[in-house]
């Protein structure tokens, strides 16, 4: 697990290091403005000096006339980030490049150390009003967003929005545009472009320092951030109370016991709706057995036994029709984690088995149908417990939380906004369960405030997962996992990352069916 940082936290270590002696404010920015300019080279190694990324060029070269330069547009705002900026003018400028700089603000309202680094460049360059910043940007080959970075906390207006809107329109300066710490126009703790008339700059290159925010994960970050690296600034680690984690890779209590029986990792029962309804309860019991349930049962209606069966081999069979069926079913002890909802539908027979399922106590996975009953009837969401993880996705999120959602999916007038995190906490801490809010950016959260984000953007970008069926694949990848004695929190985070490691392995093409086929080369691939 990485730890994902918003911008309070972010300030909080950068006053503590400060406060301790450690560093100064201005060493920081330092640091900073040489990690945009070494990420730079690094990425666009053409632009790199053969001399290396910051000390100043041999003279001879600056005298030649015919030494073509590079040339950069440099955009600073009215606080540190626009400090930042200063910084990677300078730095550029002793590397022989042509840097223009503007300014968005008064210069005598600067910071202490972005003031510092203004006096510093001046006396290498002008700095401009930033309503002279050139509209024809394709005349550059760097362009340098220092303009708001995670402090941004009001929407662009005026000339900002006019000139981000041109930015983000022309592909060829947006793929040579380095935002350092956050894209100008996005929310650095929600990825959320503020306000009504949203606009945010779009990079090919973001800097972060010392840790992702939550905002380059979360709904926009992502796709206006291009490429994103974390540039290190010398902060020691301090792990930031109520932090959110980036799942990385997950193996713990994957592999199995050398001297074991099928029991000893579980048994999964999985239910399914009627004639013609049993695919998604399929690939959800298909999931829970690839991910290692030691064994499990599918339970259907007598009129859909036979066509389950011919689909079905490993996976046991049992006629369950109604709650009494269900009730005697888990009469057997050895069965420990339930999978409710994947085409079970919404009738009352159906209303009927999920507050069964509940009633059992059993460890219980909840998606699609049940999600939709339990949403519109407040008795079965009161029977929710601590054993149970929902797994919705937006719509189904909607229902079962119509008031977050709204909140959520109101325009973001200001920031920190409320972010998708703010929104699955919020429902963990009232359904007192996990809830995995599904998406390229899925977040879990548990009920005491534990929180993580299986992010599958930048290399671990999966878009073949919007496919259908592939949720129910995960619903039974968690139940598995559950079954195998993972805690809530545990398989819903495990069997995430497993859901887009598939995706990845298997490639483009991918089908729901091929995920749970694809969790042995991945597991190979881990040496479980």
């Amino acid at each position: 697990m990485r730890e994902l940082l918003t911008a309070a936290q972010m300030r909080a270590i950068e006053e503590a290091a400060i406060a301790a002696g450690e560093v100064t404010g201005l060493a920081l920015m330092e640091r900073a403005g040489r990690g945009v300019v070494a990420a730079v080279f690094e990425t666009w190694p053409e632009l790199a000096p053969s001399w290396g990324p910051a000390p100043k060029p041999p003279e001879y070269l600056l005298q030649d006339d015919e030494v073509e330069q590079h040339r950069a547009v440099v955009l600073c705002g009215p606080g540190n980030n626009g400090g930042d900026g200063f910084v990677v003018a300078r730095l550029l400028t002793e590397a022989g490049w042509d840097v223009e700089v503007f300014l968005y603000g008064d210069a005598e309202r600067l910071p202490p150390d972005a003031r510092v680094n203004f006096e510093r460049w001046i006396k290498m360059g002008p700095v401009a009003p930033f309503d002279q910043a050139p509209r024809d940007l394709g005349r550059a080959d760097l362009h340098v967003d220092a303009l708001f970075g995670t402090g941004l906390a009001r929407p662009l207006d005026g000339v900002l929005r006019d000139w981000v809107a041109g930015q983000a329109a022309d592909p060829i300066v947006a793929a040579r545009t380095v935002a350092v710490d956050v894209p100008s126009g996005i929310c650095g703790d929600s990825g959320r472009e503020l306000g009504q008339a949203a606009g945010a700059v779009r990079a090919g290159l973001t800097v972060s320092f010392h840790r992702l925010k939550l905002g380059h994960v979360l709904d926009r970050g992502p796709y206006q951030s291009g490429k994103t690296v974390v540039a290190d600034i010398g902060l020691s680690d301090q792990l930031q109370a109520g932090s959110v984690k980036s799942i990385t890779r997950q193996t713990r209590g994957l592999g199995r016991a050398a001297r074991a029986h099928k029991y000893s990792h579980g048994h999964a029962l999985v239910l399914s709706g009627g004639v013609g309804k049993g695919g998604a309860a399929r690939l959800a019991a298909r999931g829970a057995l690839r991910v290692g349930a030691g064994a499990v049962t599918f339970g259907c209606p007598p009129a859909a036994l036979i066509e389950n069966a011919a689909q079905l081999n490993a996976v046991m069979l049992r006629r369950i029709a109604d709650v009494d069926a269900l009730n005697a079913t888990l009469a057997d002890c050895r069965i420990n984690a339930l999978c409710l909802g994947p085409g079970m539908g919404v009738s009352d027979e159906s209303r009927g088995l999920v507050e069964a399922g509940l009633k059992s106590g059993r460890a219980i996975v909840l998606d699609a149908d049940a999600l939709t009953l339990i949403g519109r009837d407040a008795s079965l969401f009161a029977l929710l417990h601590e054993g149970c993880v929902l797994t919705p996705h937006g719509g189904e999120f909607a229902r079962v939380f119509p008031d977050i959602a709204e909140r959520l999916d109101a325009p973001a007038t200001d920031g920190p906004a409320y972010s998708k995190v703010d929104a699955t906490r919020d429902a963990a801490q009232r359904a007192e369960c996990v809830v995995l809010f599904k998406g390229p950016d899925t977040v879990i959260a548990g009920p005491a405030g534990r929180c993580s984000i299986n992010a599958s953007v930048y290399e671990r970008r999966a878009p073949w997962l919007a496919t259908a069926g592939s949720g129910d694949v995960l619903a039974g990848f968690i139940t598995g996992l559950l079954a195998r004695g993972f805690s809530p929190m545990q398989a819903a985070e495990t069997g995430a990352w497993l859901h887009t490691e598939c995706a990845l392995s298997f490639g483009p093409g991918l089908i729901a069916e091929d995920l749970p086929e694809e969790l042995p080369k991945v597991y190979r691939s881990l040496d479980i």
